[in-house]
């Protein structure tokens, strides 16, 4: 049986592997915003395309590259932890 101990640190684990997966991302995602809404602020161009397409971009790209980490990363969470849970270990 699932006692609560049990059940908190495993959602704990699970927020954090989200956590760590996701960085990648978002700091991209940050990155590409503030250097495009420079350019934009130091340009006065104020085209919606211009933050839209090359942020797109940048995430998609870091998302392909770092696509191993993350699965593996995932499996690695699934196999110690959700796994042994299921099994009754």
């Amino acid at each position: 049986m699932l006692n609560e101990i049990i059940f908190f640190d495993t959602l704990r684990q699970g927020l954090w592997v989200a956590v760590i997966i996701s960085i990648p991302i978002l700091a991209v995602a940050l990155l590409a915003g503030l250097t495009i809404g420079l350019v934009q602020a130091l340009t006065s161009i104020q085209e919606m395309t211009l933050t839209f397409v090359p942020k797109l971009a940048a995430i998609g790209a870091v998302f392909w590259l770092s696509m191993g980490f993350m699965t593996q990363t995932l499996v690695s969470f699934f196999h110690e932890r959700i796994i042994p849970i299921i099994a009754g270990g």
